[in-house]
């Protein structure tokens, strides 16, 4: 007889307690988490390459694709990547600010138990640092900033900046102004109601950032069926099930005697695909779509009628061309009904970069998609700025719910350290440490800024905190230069509601993981070994 947990628990698990064996390993699986992604923080951030399980290359500097992809084993780590994930659902960007920022609280923590403080004491005082902060953001907010119009394209580069520039650096101005066209031109009335689907991206290789440009409708990135590759101001028709000879529900069999029955069963199938398809130019159409096969005897009848033929295999971006066009999608092939129809300024089968799309136009009518056509020489540059454009929607429609904005550029954490941590000489108790430690976590930011951009981190921060102890609240790092300057002047501001959520998100991850004093794992669940030998064909 085993005795104690051993008696308890099933053979094969593992039972981990205490500071240091649970604690203590929590706590350094996050910072390594955190040490990855921290170094890709900002404009000048590095690049990862990660290659997943199957294979596939990721270079990249964002935080959420790098975490996704990296299939994080360790329990306490993968709550860390969960928050990144609920910030990057929650607002589209600042994930690496929350898994760094969580790290760096955790790092804090550790030397606090090192000193002898209980995890609830630190937990304790984590929570009113949190609060305080909350506080702190809005006093920070810039004058003004809430009663943005969103249809302003200035206004909505100056907010949607800092977010492109963190995963394009250099690059911001181009990809900025590209974003807010594609997002203004699908903006609704109400503009709490945006929704990021609506603007697409497509990427063709060839070419350079400067070729890129945001067409109004839908690009497909697939050549119209048949010879007719143009139509103007045309109505369309919408076929979920293909445009082919349908099969019959039911199995019958026919018998053919003689050589002539053979021929006219024949054409009677000829006459019946010619009569749906001529019911279907009757109706007024110019474009078929269809979700499935094209038939050849369905084609040569479609030539003969003048209609052009396209055809997407995709449902999502069936769906869309849908909403673009205001058409409704029938199943199989029939008569369409005038409602039935949708309606595109133009259809255009054009060559770009040696790649034949289809660019589907539709300008007044609810013009409800546009597409960022980005250009450039590989695929791995053309998915790096393909998550900045996602990150510049993302931004936009959170300015859409609130588009109050803080200093960027590190100035808002700098003051953040600098008010809590008087905050912390306010408070009695063991709590207090673990406030001054929460202050001290926001050097994280400026510190990785500036030896991101080879910086020297211990002048940049002192000189800041010199400037911010005389009042400028605004003065941040630039870059450029290498030097703390006042914000305004560089124009880089980030959304209150990133920073909010994200600050929020790390504070939460940290306590959740210092709560945690003991990881029990059971056996995990397993069949017989993996096979020594290899896989034989089957010859």
């Amino acid at each position: 007889m085993s005795y104690g947990i051993q008696s308890m628990l099933k053979e094969g698990h593992k039972h981990l307690s205490g500071l240091d064996e649970a604690v203590l390993k929590n706590i350094d699986a996050c910072k390594q988490l955190s040490t990855i992604t921290r170094t890709s923080l900002g404009p000048n951030g590095m690049n990862k390459m990660v290659i997943n399980h199957l294979d596939k290359l990721f270079v990249t500097n964002d935080a959420a694709t790098i975490v996704n992809e990296l299939e994080v084993q360790h329990p306490a780590a993968k709550l860390l990547v969960l928050a990144g994930k609920a910030q990057q659902e929650e607002i589209g960007d600042g994930a690496n600010l929350t898994i760094s920022f969580a790290g760096e609280l955790l790092q804090n923590a550790e030397e606090l138990i090192r000193m002898g403080l209980h995890p609830s004491e630190i937990i304790s005082g984590y929570n009113k640092a949190i609060t305080k902060t909350v506080e702190i953001l809005d006093e920070l907010v810039e004058e003004g900033s809430e009663n943005m119009d969103v249809r302003n394209k200035d206004e909505v580069i100056i907010r949607m900046k800092a977010a492109v520039a963190s995963k394009q650096f250099g690059q911001e101005d181009v990809l900025s102004s590209l974003v807010a066209d594609a997002c203004i031109q699908v903006c609704p009335k109400n503009p709490a109601n945006f929704n990021v689907d609506n603007v697409r991206v497509a990427k063709l290789l060839g070419g350079g950032l400067q070729n890129s440009s945001v067409v109004r409708g839908m690009v497909l990135k697939s050549d119209a069926v048949g010879s007719i590759k143009h139509a103007e101001k045309a109505k369309v028709a919408v076929f979920v099930g293909g445009v082919d000879t349908s099969a019959t529900e039911t199995k019958g069999t026919v018998l053919i005697h003689s050589a002539d029955q053979l021929e006219n069963y024949a054409k009677t199938e000829e006459a019946k695909v010619e009569e749906l398809i001529k019911a279907v130019a009757d109706s007024g159409a110019k474009v078929i779509v269809s979700g499935a096969a094209v038939g050849e005897m369905a084609l040569h009848f479609c030539e003969r009628y003048k209609l052009m033929v396209l055809k997407i295999s995709s449902k999502f971006e069936l769906r869309r061309f849908c909403r673009t066009t205001g058409a409704v999608a029938m199943l199989k092939l029939s008569k369409p009904n005038p409602d039935d129809l949708g309606h595109v300024d133009s259809v255009l089968v054009q060559e770009i970069g040696g790649a034949r799309v289809t660019v589907v136009k539709n300008e007044e009518g609810g013009n409800s998609v546009t597409t960022v056509l980005l250009r450039g020489s590989t695929d791995s540059i053309l998915d790096d700025l393909e998550r900045a454009v996602d990150d510049g929607v993302n931004t936009y429609k959170a300015m859409c719910r609130d588009s109050r904005m803080v200093p960027g550029a590190a100035a808002t954490e700098i003051e953040l350290a600098k008010r809590v941590k008087e905050y912390s000489f306010k408070e009695t108790g063991l709590d207090q440490y673990a406030i001054a430690k929460f202050a001290e976590s926001f050097e994280m930011v400026p510190k990785t800024l500036s030896e991101n951009a080879g910086l020297n981190a211990m002048e940049i921060i002192s000189s800041l905190y010199a400037e911010h102890a005389s009042g400028n609240t605004k003065v941040g790092i630039s870059l450029d230069e290498g030097v703390c300057k006042d914000i305004t002047t560089m124009n880089i501001w980030d959304l209150h509601v990133t920073k909010f959520f994200a600050l929020k998100y790390a504070a939460d991850a940290a306590c959740t993981v210092l709560r945690v004093d003991q990881i029990i794992m059971a056996k995990p669940a397993g069949g017989p070994g993996k096979r020594d030998q290899p896989a034989m064909d089957e010859d």
